[in-house]
């Protein structure tokens, strides 16, 4: 394993920016790269991300730039921070310089809508099955990093040395790393939950209580780790940070971008009008489609992911869909 000292992010969205920053802090040197060069240059300007991190002072040591062949260069780790449905065309342009033998972790959460693969699987299908490749996911809100409040978070890699040298790396008295092999039920538990966090949100927008969010929270849980457990993942991975932990934050963190878009459209908005005002995204739009279609592959049943997508892409009636949630046949829990 080489020994890490240089750290590439490629995404400068909060959570890529807050990761760069920690790491900078640490005493790593690190470069942050963005692909809008306006941001860029305003970050550099006022050592603030106003649009994705605002408030949060972005440390003079921290080398911002738009070039990716330079954001690359000599770099001994190279950390993916981008959204899911623009990554592989990242990947792609990676492909052609010079990142051999370098290490990746993947802090992105989705599905890939239309291959419905993980994405380790993106990353290793555009970079080769032979890289170095790891994952970490949880409940991280990005601005509760950013202030030093106490958070949590795993890391995954079938490789065990890996996953360890990568857990020194991050870990600080603020920011403690778990070591998880579970590679697919990482990923799956960081991508699912925010289907119910939208499903949450809606029921706040709706004006719904404790008891809706408890049995969205609990029923959601359940079908989604039916689903993982059928693509591979080991269930008891449901019940740890990358599960139940990153699951209960985005259902009700007021930082949540995908509770947000369910609140707004809770409270009657389209989202197409909610989506033209935001500046980050909300994963769980395009996840919710996803799971959806990998639900019907694998047979499994998914009534509130079903009711979300609805919701989201068939325009149904919120209030409809949670009234047809709660008129279902009687089933034992």
């Amino acid at each position: 394993m080489v020994k890490i000292g240089r750290i590439t992010v490629l995404g400068d969205g909060g959570w890529g920016t807050t990761l760069a920053r920690l790491l900078a802090l640490k005493g790593y040197k690190v470069r942050l790269w963005g692909a809008f060069k306006e941001n860029i240059r305003a970050i550099v300007k006022n050592r603030v991300n106003q649009k994705f991190l605002p408030a949060i002072k972005i440390p003079r040591q921290i080398e911002l730039t738009w070039n990716l062949a330079l954001a690359v260069k000599e770099a001994n780790l190279i950390v993916l921070a981008i959204p899911s449905q623009y990554l592989r065309n990242i990947l792609r342009r990676l492909k052609y310089l010079d990142i051999s033998l370098v290490p990746f972790l993947s802090v992105v959460k989705g599905i890939e809508t239309k291959t419905l693969m993980r994405i380790s699987q993106v990353i290793r299908e555009e970079l080769g099955e032979g890289i170095k490749l790891a994952v970490l996911s949880g409940p991280t809100i990005a601005m509760e990093v950013a202030k030093g409040i106490p958070t949590t978070a795993v890391i995954s890699s079938p490789d065990k040395q890996f996953a360890q040298s990568l857990q020194d790396v991050f870990i600080t008295d603020r920011f403690r790393i778990y070591t998880n092999p579970d590679i697919i039920g990482v990923e799956l538990g960081g991508s699912l939950k925010n289907i119910i966090a939208i499903a949450c949100g809606i029921c706040d927008g709706l004006g719904f209580g404790a008891n809706t969010k408890a049995a969205l929270l609990t029923r959601g849980l359940v079908e989604t780790n039916r689903l993982a457990v059928a693509m591979g993942a080991k269930k008891e991975t449901a019940s740890g940070l990358s599960g139940l932990g990153d699951l209960v934050t985005t259902c009700i963190s007021p930082y949540s971008r995908n509770r947000f878009v369910g609140e707004q459209i809770g409270k009657g908005k389209k989202l197409k009008d909610i989506l033209s005002r935001m500046e980050m995204i909300a994963e769980g739009i395009t996840t919710a489609k996803s799971a959806y279609l990998l639900s019907r592959k694998y047979k499994i049943s998914m009534p509130i992911t079903e009711q979300v997508y609805r919701v989201l892409y068939k325009n149904k009636n919120p209030l409809k869909a949670v009234n047809d949630l709660m008129t279902r046949e009687r089933k034992k829990e």
